[in-house]
């Protein structure tokens, strides 16, 4: 995992110091809708709220480059069947904050109209689910998923909706099912620099 955050660090910078044709950078804030799939969850979408800043870098007038980093915390509830996991456990709410670093290839076909994809690792920072201990090792330390969305830049305003649909199974505490997550964000950046 330490590995992994020097190489997203030191991509990251990189990608700042690039001399393209345009650089700038921004903060950014919005509301996640998360969805849990597996037995163990109830069958609903849970809300969240992600905090923190992007990188914009043009390669030219259509094609760039944003990679982000941001914060994102999501409570859910957990459905009867996480019993079959940790048994004795009375577990009804979860809680699961990720430190988010996704790099995406931005596509402008007008100025104030931008498609997004790219792929996007989260580092598990906390996880809550009781006061066991051991309850903190149900999720994987890391998520691997892939976002596209849309953008629309007004100025300095940036106003975007993606969907994360996660491509690795977070479940590390048994091989009985595969929890993968989807996520849909809806947030605002500005232009600071």
């Amino acid at each position: 995992m330490k590995k992994t955050i020097l190489i997203a660090t030191l991509v990251f910078f990189y990608c700042t110091n690039i001399q393209a044709q345009g650089f700038s950078l921004g903060i950014k804030g919005g509301a996640d809708v998360l969805k849990l799939s597996g037995k163990s969850f109830d069958d609903e979408f849970a809300y969240g709220y992600h905090l923190g800043g992007f990188a914009e870098i043009k390669l030219n007038k259509t094609f760039g480059i944003q990679p982000e980093i941001y914060y994102s915390s999501t409570s859910m509830k957990t459905s009867n069947s996480l019993d079959s996991i940790y048994s004795n456990v009375d577990v009804k709410n979860i809680k699961l904050g990720y430190i988010n670093i996704p790099i995406l290839l931005n596509f402008k076909p007008s100025k104030k109209i931008c498609l997004q994809v790219g792929p996007r690792y989260g580092i598990l920072s906390n996880s809550s689910l009781s006061v066991k201990q051991n309850a903190e090792n149900a999720f994987k330390s890391g998520d691997f998923s892939l976002l596209a969305g849309i953008q629309l830049n007004f100025s300095k305003i940036r106003v975007y909706g993606r969907y994360q649909v996660g491509l690795t199974d977070i479940n590390d505490a048994t091989s009985q099912e595969k929890w993968k997550s989807q996520t849909i964000h809806v947030g605002v950046g500005l232009k600071i620099l």
